[in-house]
C-alpha cells in the first residue's frame, strides 16, 4: 500500500530483489494507481462542492455529483454519457470513462470517507522520473510504462493501456516490412506501448493481487524517446466524433 511521498521506484527495486536484478533494456510496467498514490493524487469527496453542471450530469447519469465534479475538472470535453457512465476527453487528451478516476485499491479512512484516485498530472513525466530513479539505484537504463485499464467503444471488457512512458516507443511502424509471402506491409503501425501494458496487466490483475509492477525482459524494440500521447488518435483523424 503506497502513500503520498513514498519513493516508489526505490520500493520497486527492493521488491524485485535489489539492484543486481535489473538489466539495461528491461521495461518496467507500473500500475497507474500506485503512481497516483505516491504523487498524492487522491481526493476525499467529502470536500468537493459540485457545480451546477456536475449536478445536471449527475442527475442524468445517476453518479455521485461530487465525483462528477472531479470528472469535469479533469476533462476537456464530455464526449458521451449514459446512465452509470461518463466518457470524456481528459486533460491529457485520453478518451476514457470518468477521466480515469476510481476508488479501487484506495484506502478509506472512515465510515463517511469516500476517497478516489485521479490520474497522474503528467504520466510521461512520472514515467521519466521512475526511469531516472531506477538508473540511479541500479545503473540499468530501462524503459518505463505506466498502465491503466481502459474500456473500448466497440468491444466488451477493459484492457491495460499505456498512459505514460519513457525510454520505450509508443508506436512501432512496420510499414515497408515484408510478410511471409513477400508482400510489403502498407498500413501496419503497432501500438507497442499498449501491447506491453496489456501483457503486464495479465500478471498485475485488477483486484487483490497486489502486483503493481512487472518487469518485461527480452523485447527487441526500436530505440528512441516517445510519449504515450502518440497513442491517442488526433481529433482530425477521429472517425467517431
Amino acid at each position: 500500500m503506497i502513500a503520498a511521498g513514498d519513493d516508489l521506484a526505490g520500493l520497486i527495486v527492493v521488491a524485485a530483489g535489489g539492484p543486481q536484478v535489473w538489466q539495461t533494456g528491461d521495461i518496467l510496467v507500473v500500475a497507474q494507481k500506485v503512481v497516483s498514490k505516491a504523487e498524492g493524487r487522491t481526493v476525499d469527496l467529502t470536500g468537493v462542492d459540485p457545480s451546477p453542471r456536475a449536478l445536471e450530469l449527475a442527475a442524468a447519469t445517476g453518479k455521485d455529483s461530487r465525483l462528477v465534479e472531479l470528472i469535469l475538472q479533469e476533462s476537456r470535453e464530455v464526449v458521451r454519457t449514459r446512465p452509470g457512465l461518463i466518457v470524456v476527453e481528459d486533460t491529457r487528451g485520453f478518451i476514457c470513462a470518468n477521466a480515469g478516476i476510481d476508488r479501487s485499491n484506495i484506502e478509506q479512512h472512515g465510515d463517511d470517507d469516500e476517497t478516489v484516485a485521479l490520474l497522474p498530472l503528467d504520466p510521461d513525466a512520472s514515467a521519466a522520473e521512475i526511469r531516472r530513479r531506477v538508473l540511479t539505484l541500479t545503473g540499468a537504463d530501462i524503459g518505463v510504462i505506466i498502465n491503466d485499464s481502459h474500456g473500448r467503444a466497440f468491444r466488451e471488457g477493459t484492457v491495460g493501456v499505456a498512459i505514460g512512458l519513457s525510454g520505450t516507443p509508443a508506436l512501432w511502424d512496420r510499414r515497408g516490412d515484408a510478410d511471409l509471402t513477400g508482400y510489403t506491409l502498407q498500413h501496419t503501425v503497432i501500438a507497442i506501448g499498449d501491447e506491453i501494458a496489456a501483457a503486464a496487466s495479465l500478471l498485475m490483475g485488477p483486484a487483490a493481487e497486489a502486483i503493481p509492477a512487472v518487469i518485461v525482459r527480452g523485447l527487441l524494440l526500436p530505440a528512441g524517446e516517445s510519449s504515450a500521447r502518440e497513442l491517442q488518435r488526433p481529433r482530425s483523424m477521429d472517425l467517431f466524433r
